[in-house]
């Protein structure tokens, strides 16, 4: 069984078409474990997250675990889910973004929508992280002779550093 974020899941743990086909396979193994259930705790301790942003993403509709009157029970298609989420924010991935790429995926064209929505993120992600580096780099340059101007002025008024 395949979850709406399949091509999520798949893109961003490793590269594309191995890991497709390797989420395949671990997809039988995982529709026997779709009977197990973990309390809220259980997800936040093992992803290092609180509950407040397991709630968040539960209110913005990336997540939908069940209800037994207060308790909310994930299934292990929603632990995937998180851990995928999770690893979208670290790369810099919005909120927004990554439910897009979830739409995406229940809809026409499905999961080749996802891969090519999901490879346009990354490559305009990647587009604006090279422009902070080169930006950085700029700064550090003019910082470097900020310092060297301070330095040479120090040694003409007859300061020693």
């Amino acid at each position: 069984m395949i979850t709406e974020s399949g091509a999520l899941l798949c893109c961003l743990s490793t590269g594309f078409p191995k890991a497709l086909v390797q989420f395949r396979a671990e997809a039988t193994e995982s529709d026997k474990a779709l009977n197990k259930y973990y309390s809220i705790t259980e997800l936040t301790r093992e992803f290092g997250v609180s509950t407040r942003t397991l709630r968040f993403y539960e209110d913005e509709g990336l997540i939908h675990p069940e209800r037994r009157g207060r308790t909310r029970l994930f299934r292990t298609a929603d632990r995937r889910l998180i851990q995928e989420i999770l690893r979208g924010r670290r790369i810099g991935f919005t909120i927004a973004e990554i439910r897009e790429i979830i739409q995406v995926y229940k809809e026409p064209p499905g999961e080749s929508g996802q891969l090519e929505l999901l490879m346009k993120k990354v490559d305009e992600k990647r587009a604006d992280l090279r422009q902070k580096r080169k930006d950085i780099e700029e700064t550090l340059a003019e910082l470097d002779n900020v310092e060297e101007a301070c330095l040479t002025r120090l040694a003409e008024i007859g300061v020693g550093t």
